[in-house]
């Protein structure tokens, strides 16, 4: 998985979504929040210019038929495959099409134990390619770290009664271009994604993150999708997600539907 910097970028809204999480809990008691949304960070690299995107997935339900310039959220959207098991805390068994790619990416990031170090390194020794050899010890450092930044034990889980959830909204995806490896084998794939959360007693995250983007790379091997950083200079970068931006359209964000 390159995930903006790998798992790096969770950065550092998600840093302060859990330090804000941290001090409620030390010392609101029974408040809760989760985050105060940021801007983005004006040291993250530039978009890209609208383009057509390699490799985009077909389309798997009608467009609205809404006049008007089409954006993401008029334009035909991305059903995801279903996953026909689950190990290790991953779900598994997405076909070998860029639709496969994006479903194993996006149930990944929903079901990935950011904050929790045992978690993730089990869910990412379930998910790393084997052309990565440092892959989990890196990413499960970064979680670690991350840990000690917002005051927690730098191993351990989350307190019980927190509960985060990610859910990815759209994706532009394209085929990367790798040495001996046949064309749509290896995907870039950016998503964008809210986060909130409930907290003690069920209360409601008032400020979620919205609209977070980071990207994975992954590769079909062994007859699965893993996640790998091999390819880190091949990444590109695209405009900032917005479901009602043209321009996010043309350059190749398109929303995606859950499978059931």
């Amino acid at each position: 998985m390159e995930a903006s910097n790998g798992l790096k970028a969770r950065n550092a809204r998600l840093i302060l979504a859990a330090a804000v999480v941290a001090v409620a809990l030390l010392l609101v008691g029974g408040g809760f929040a989760v985050a105060t949304l940021m801007h983005d960070d004006p040291e993250s690299p530039p978009p890209a210019a609208a383009g057509p995107t390699a490799g985009a997935p077909t389309p798997e339900q009608p467009s609205t038929g809404n006049s008007g310039p089409v954006t993401p959220e008029t334009a035909r959207k991305v059903k995801l495959d279903k996953p026909t098991g689950q190990k290790d805390g991953v779900s598994t068994g997405f076909r070998n099409s860029p639709v496969g790619a994006i479903s194993a990416v996006v149930r990944f990031w929903e079901e990935y134990a950011w904050l929790d170090d045992e978690k993730a390194s089990q869910q990412l020794t379930a998910v790393a390619s084997k052309d990565s050899p440092g892959y989990v010890d890196k990413h499960v450092s970064e979680v670690r770290t991350m840990r000690e930044g917002v005051g927690l034990p730098p191993s351990g889980g989350i307190p019980a009664d927190i509960n985060f959830t990610t859910s990815v909204t759209a994706i532009r995806v394209t085929s990367v271009k790798a040495p001996g490896v046949p064309l749509g084998d290896v995907m870039q794939i950016w998503v964008a994604y809210d986060r909130f959360a409930t907290g003690p007693n069920g209360g409601r995250d008032e400020n979620p993150l919205r609209d977070e983007m980071t990207d994975f790379i992954v590769k079909w091997e062994d007859g699965a999708w893993k996640f790998t950083d091999e390819y880190h200079d091949k990444r590109s970068f695209p405009r900032s997600y917005e479901a009602t931006s043209p321009y996010a359209q043309a350059d190749g964000w398109t929303q995606v539907i859950h499978a059931g």
